[in-house]
């Protein structure tokens, strides 16, 4: 069985249809992309699957549970990274760990984690003063500090230089390698290829094509996976 399994998905607002009719499912360890532009209705499939969004028809199955019914029994069991920083400037790094480690049954230790996301030595800085990259680090930390079995990661890297965009994506193979199954969701090519077991590519709300960046490449006779996106979708 899938660990997510999302099936004629659709939600709208008044008369914008944001999702329409979506459909995909994601296996227990991989590390699977939803990938698309801005609006193509990403981040509003994943709130759906996080129970933060009512869908208006369709079905979603995460771990077995409905997300809208089971929410409380979903949240032990899901982690997610927060799109945009919204954590206090004045919040230290530690004091954040604590408060979340604190809304769940069997958290793990925050003290370890900053120890294996590299954030030790910012344990007692506030989070306003922490550089970009850090500030992505304190919110994988956050994602996982809960043991989910599922890690929702939304535009991760987005605002990151370079070197730092290198760094975030070693911390999620790594957090993959722990036996999390990660729900990545982004608009970066290089990322999606990188990365991705498996991927969803939305375009204007709809699923167009689905595949590991391999097959996307194949089906499409492109050697690179911006290249297949092009023509699955037909934007630049």
């Amino acid at each position: 069985m899938p660990l997510i399994e999302v099936t004629n998905l659709r939600k709208t607002y008044g008369e914008h249809v944001a999702v329409d009719d979506v459909s995909f499912h994601v296996e227990q360890g991989e590390i699977f992309g939803i990938l698309g532009t801005n609006g193509a209705g990403k981040t509003t499939t994943v709130e759906c699957l996080q129970g933060l969004r009512t869908p208006d028809s369709g079905s979603i199955s995460v771990l077995g549970l409905d997300p809208g019914k089971d929410h409380d029994a979903l949240r032990q069991r899901l982690g997610s990274q927060l799109q945009e920083s919204r954590l206090p400037e004045k919040l230290k790094v530690q004091e954040a760990l604590e408060l979340y480690a604190s809304f769940y049954a069997n958290p793990a230790d925050p003290g370890d984690l900053l120890e294996k996301l590299g954030l030790t030595g910012q344990r007692n800085k506030y989070f306003g003063k922490l550089s970009g990259g850090q500030k992505q680090r304190v919110s994988i930390a956050l994602a996982l500090v809960g043991r989910p079995e599922v890690a929702v990661l939304d535009e991760l890297t987005t605002g990151l230089d370079p070197h730092a965009r290198r760094d975030t994506w070693k911390l999620v193979e790594g957090v993959r390698d722990t036996g999390v199954t990660v729900l990545l969701v982004t608009h970066f090519m290089d990322e999606a290829e990188r990365l991705c077991d498996r991927l969803a590519i939305f375009d204007a709300g709809r699923v167009v094509a689905t595949g590991s960046p391999l097959e996307l490449r194949d089906r499409t006779g492109k050697t690179s996976l911006d290249d297949a996106f092009v023509t699955l979708t037909g934007r630049d």
